[in-house]
């Protein structure tokens, strides 16, 4: 039986994003724009909605005196990773 896959996962750039962030303690908004090739707009809006789920959490600092955004995957975002992972493994098998 197929399982509906997270629609907030199921977006390409919100899918990598979870994707790199699941491996890492964290990454800096530069490094996921680097990695995902989007542009910083879409890249920010997408966080913003990843972190309005609980799926990240996003810290703003400054590094001397740039600004610095640093995110972090929360354990609601890896329980929501891993469920979207083993229902689309429903889907390829």
């Amino acid at each position: 039986m197929f399982k509906p896959l997270d629609p907030l996962l199921h977006s390409q750039l919100r899918l990598a994003v979870m994707s790199l962030l699941i491996g890492l303690e964290e990454a800096e908004f530069t490094f996921l724009k680097e990695k995902t090739e989007s542009t910083a707009g879409n890249l920010s809006v997408q966080l913003d909605k990843l972190e309005k789920a609980g799926y990240i959490s996003i810290e703003k600092s400054f590094k001397g005196k740039r600004p610095l955004t640093t995110c972090k995957i929360t354990t609601e975002g890896v329980k929501a990773f891993e469920a979207y992972v083993e229902n689309l493994k429903n889907y390829i098998s």
